[in-house]
């Protein structure tokens, strides 16, 4: 209910709409709460992508989008996922799978929106900079109406809820549907805001099952450090990458410094705050670096 309480309060101080996610060549800087209070290491470990680094090339091969569906046992109804596959993708192959969750105003159509994950994975894959890989774009709001309809900070609870649609359905539809690497350390997971809140507290919670995690501006959804990672030389085993990233303009910042200083001095992630908001611009630039890290 606290949770549920701050995003209503957000929700009336800086109205964040399905509309507003919908229109990815204006983006706005969003602004949450106070400015952002920057420490010392709240620097970028990369530099901005080069211009052009998102552009659609036609001198390479491309990889395939579609939308599909699946049944959810969890919500009891049909859902649709947003499924890229690689150039020269084979059922004689097995691939590596990037589960990327989108933000409380999005949908399974959000990432494709904002950031465009396939033309980063061509262009990546065309310069020898990625694995060829699946990336899965599910919709994290676990309800019957999943649209992000009306006041979308009232479906947080939904969010919480896709943990078990994501390991009992989601997965289950891709590994039966593609042709994957069920090996857990050839499955990720990642997000932005909201999603990146969803990435940490079910992939660090379930090492089991991702040995790759991402979290891009993670909102105030994501469970306390000492929660997650309650064993971290245990963590650090496990982990191929765990990745933390925000923009020094964010107003959420203080999410992910907090896991950061929790963190810090176990060598167990990458810390990447660049110059940009609560926007797609971060979301893009830290999925374009964190292509080239996950399953390498």
């Amino acid at each position: 209910m606290k949770l549920l309480a701050f995003f209503l309060t957000l929700a009336v101080t800086l109205p964040v709409t399905a509309q507003d996610d919908a229109q990815p060549e204006r983006p706005q800087r969003r602004r949450f709460g106070a400015p952002p209070k920057l420490n010392e290491d709240d620097k970028a470990a990369f530099p901005d992508p080069a211009a052009g680094f998102s552009a659609v090339r036609e001198d390479i091969p491309h990889g395939k989008l579609e939308m599909i569906e699946y049944e959810s046992k969890t919500v009891g109804t049909t859902r649709k996922m947003n499924v890229y596959t690689p150039p020269g993708y084979s059922s004689e192959k097995k691939y590596p799978v990037l589960y990327l969750l989108h933000g409380i105003g999005g949908d399974e159509t959000e990432w494709q929106r904002f950031a465009q994950p396939g033309n980063l994975l061509d262009n990546l894959m065309a310069d020898g900079k990625a694995k060829p890989m699946i990336i899965v774009m599910p919709n994290g709001r676990a309800q019957k109406n999943d649209r992000a309809e009306g006041n979308v900070f009232e479906a947080a609870p939904a969010f919480a809820v896709f943990e078990r649609d994501l390991l009992d359905d989601v997965i289950p539809a891709i590994e039966a549907r593609y042709s994957v690497d069920t090996n857990r350390e050839q499955r990720a997971l990642a997000g932005l805001s909201m999603g990146g809140g969803q990435s940490l507290n079910f992939g660090l919670t379930h090492l089991d099952t991702f040995a790759w995690v991402g979290g891009f501006s993670s909102a105030p959804n994501t469970k306390q450090p000492e929660e997650l990672v309650p064993d971290a030389d245990a963590a650090k085993r496990q982990l191929k990458l765990m990745w933390l990233s925000c923009g020094n303009k964010d107003g959420l910042l203080g999410v992910s410094q907090n896991m950061h200083a929790f963190l810090k001095g176990h060598e167990i992630h990458i810390w990447h705050v660049d110059g940009n908001g609560h926007d797609p611009t971060h979301w893009q630039n830290s999925l374009y670096y964190f292509l080239q890290k996950v399953f390498m």
